[in-house]
């Protein structure tokens, strides 16, 4: 943890990635990227020269799955948690019957983060796709 806490201090500092008063949203899929990334932003958020806050979002596209470690994770970090619910499964599979969902489902769940983003008052998303991403 402490080498990821330097690399995303690096990071913040080399190309500007928080500014003071930032309402950083985190996307949390419950996979291990982002719940790491989750629990370093939580902690960094607490030493940071520049105050800001993390708010975790997932968005229920209609696959079921448990939340409860998602929401267990928030309370322990003190991070408000979001699980926006959405209609992207049916209406790529049930509706649209899509042979090649995956752009379609990639541009609905960027949108659906970009409304949800709106209406909670979040100006920056950090999202974990890999464990190396500094960016």
């Amino acid at each position: 943890m402490k080498r990821l806490l330097g690399d995303i201090r690096r990071a913040d500092e080399d190309f500007h990635m928080i500014a003071r008063g930032d309402r950083v949203a985190v996307g949390v899929s419950g996979g291990k990227d982002s719940l790491m990334l989750l629990r370093a932003l939580a902690v960094y958020s607490r030493f940071a020269v520049k105050p800001f806050e993390v708010v975790a979002i997932t968005l229920k596209t209609g696959d079921p799955f448990d939340v409860a470690p998602i929401r267990a994770l928030c309370e322990e970090l003190n991070v408000p948690y979001h699980l926006i619910p959405t209609e992207i499964f049916h209406i790529i599979f049930d509706l649209r019957k899509e042979k090649n969902p995956c752009s379609m489902c990639a541009k609905m769940r960027r949108g659906a983060i970009h409304n949800a983003m709106k209406e909670l008052g979040l100006n920056k998303i950090a999202l974990g796709h890999h464990f190396d991403d500094a960016v």
